[in-house]
């Protein structure tokens, strides 16, 4: 079904397409260890036994149905600390592709693709092989519901349940290898604080009173991100707090 991409410059020249593997980005992680990763390898597969989200939470797909695949990237210019630069012009290249298909998808930080009234369609897991001079390698896990109808776990859509549409897998796939060129290319060229500023304006509930919880239940408003990827939530009270991920829930 996959072949290379031509309308790009190096991402999808090399497409390794599987009917059924454990999952991408060990695959994808196994071929860097082994130093046989060229920068812009793509490894897709209709189904994954062993898909992962953050944290080790488990991905579940239809076969089939959507698209979940790893790309292997050498973002040698980025320094470990700036690792959520990365999150940010992925999730970007996502969201801008989808939300031409679907209207009203936000970033849900740190890395899904959400619509407020229909949940979860999509995330993002990137894993980084880190050397003595910065990040070597990234493996960039990306799961999205397409054309799946229905769901085991509540909180969960598709784009086809968000427009009533089936979509042609491969003509969106190759439109978000080109936006998720582009978005690299232009972190690589400096574009870091337009990325950062897109994905702030774009973020799920941004600037809107909402509740949350960090242990206690209270009503806070986003108001941006750290440095280093932190989710920075003002409360009622005027405090300004930094959450690593898992330490705070949206309610």
């Amino acid at each position: 079904m996959y072949k290379f991409l031509a309308n790009t410059i190096f991402l999808g020249k090399d497409i390794i397409s599987l009917t059924e593997c454990h999952s991408t980005n060990d695959l994808a992680m196994e071929r860097v260890k082994a130093k046989v990763a060229a920068e812009g390898s793509i490894i897709i597969s209709e189904k994954q036994t062993k898909g992962r989200g953050q944290r080790g939470n488990q991905w579940q797909s239809e076969a089939g149905k959507n698209l979940t695949f790893s790309i292997i990237l050498r973002p040698d210019f980025l320094d470990p600390t700036e690792q959520f630069d990365m999150n940010i012009a992925v999730s970007l290249a996502i969201w801008e592709v989808l939300n031409d298909y679907a209207n009203g998808l936000k970033v849900k930080w740190p890395n899904d693709l959400y619509h407020e009234s229909e949940g979860k369609i999509g995330g993002i897991l990137i894993e980084n092989s880190i050397g003595s001079r910065g990040i070597d390698f990234s493996v960039i896990g990306i799961g999205l519901n397409i054309n799946q109808k229905d769901f085991a776990i509540s909180g969960a859509s598709s784009l086809y349940n968000l427009s009533g549409l089936e979509f042609d897998r491969w003509e969106v796939f190759k439109l978000l290898i080109q936006a998720l060129e582009k978005k690299y290319m232009m972190l690589k060229k400096g574009g870091r604080e337009f990325l950062r500023a897109s994905y702030i304006q774009n973020l799920y509930q941004f600037g809107e009173l909402k509740s949350y919880e960090d242990g206690e239940k209270f009503l806070g408003r986003i108001t941006g991100i750290t440095q280093e990827g932190k989710l920075i939530i003002e409360k009622e009270n005027g405090t300004k707090n930094h959450y690593g991920f898992k330490e705070v829930t949206f309610l």
